[in-house]
């Protein structure tokens, strides 16, 4: 495994590369399912690329961009382990320059649920992801796809977008979400929560439960199932329920395999987002 810590490192590896490539962007601090998704690109590619960089555009005014997790060693030695060919490892001046190009996201689905939260967040994440697309696809390997979680349903419908919109030759692979064994879904910010509020978390996974079993009998009724996940999320501050389709637009009635249940909710000063893809 060799580590690169410049777009040149990088150009000079990946022109080494006779094969399919699997790349994996991600903001360190890696998780478990963080290696659900490398696994998953070794598997299917002949060589593997793993970018680790802490994107400062998509963080907004007063966000947690400073006290982000950053663990490069432990980072390093996962991927390792893991496979990975190369670890790009670039800083803010490397990416950026002062005065550049913008990435907008889309009017309607980038302004809704994370994007009315936190706006300007996806303009921001959607610039780097392609920039990332682009230094990896740069010598053109036969086989290139990237590698992203459902749990960030949101920004994987808009990366989709994107890919098909300025038309980047990548073929983008949803990976499920990744739980540890009490139902929380993985995240680099779960080590904010102190244990009380870690077990107030588990009211995001569990209100996900209850949307499903109110499907499995067939309560497929939009408004009854956002008003059983509100009781059991009494515990946290909810932020949204909401369920759309694979369009990220509302639904009234759930459609099975075109329905997303998403929740975001803080808890302490954490906050948190789930989701249910039915």
């Amino acid at each position: 495994m060799i580590i690169v810590n410049s777009i040149e490192e990088l150009f000079e590896q990946t022109s080494a590369f006779n094969g399919s490539v699997g790349f994996v962007p991600t903001m360190g601090a890696l998780h478990e399912g963080h290696l659900s998704l490398i696994r998953e690109a070794r598997a299917k590619s002949d060589f593997v690329v793993v970018s680790i960089f802490v994107n400062p555009t998509q963080f907004l005014e007063g966000e947690d961009l400073d006290a982000y997790p950053r663990k490069e060693d432990a980072d390093a030695k996962i991927c390792e382990l893991a496979g990975v060919d190369v670890i790009f490892m670039p800083n803010a001046e490397m990416m950026y320059e002062e005065d550049e190009l913008s990435i907008m996201a889309p009017a309607i689905r980038g302004f809704v649920l994370e994007g009315s939260k936190r706006p300007g967040h996806f303009d921001g994440m959607l610039q780097v992801v392609m920039k990332l697309l682009n230094l990896i696809a740069y010598n053109k390997p036969t086989a290139f796809r990237a590698y992203f979680g459902k749990k960030d349903a949101q920004q994987l419908a808009l990366i989709t977008q994107m890919v098909k919109n300025y038309f980047i030759n990548v073929e983008i692979v949803p990976c499920d979400i990744v739980r540890d064994a009490d139902g929380l879904a993985l995240s680099s910010r779960n080590v904010y929560l102190s244990k009380e509020e870690r077990v107030r978390a588990l009211t995001l996974s569990r209100s996900l439960k209850k949307a499903t079993e109110l499907v499995m009998r067939k309560q497929f009724e939009v408004v009854m199932i956002k008003e059983a996940m509100a009781e059991v999320l009494k515990e946290v501050d909810v932020q949204y329920i909401a369920l759309v389709n694979r369009q990220f637009q509302a639904i009234d009635e759930v459609e099975i395999g075109n329905t997303i249940i998403l929740v975001a909710a803080g808890v302490g000063s954490t906050r948190l987002i789930d989701n249910l893809w039915i």
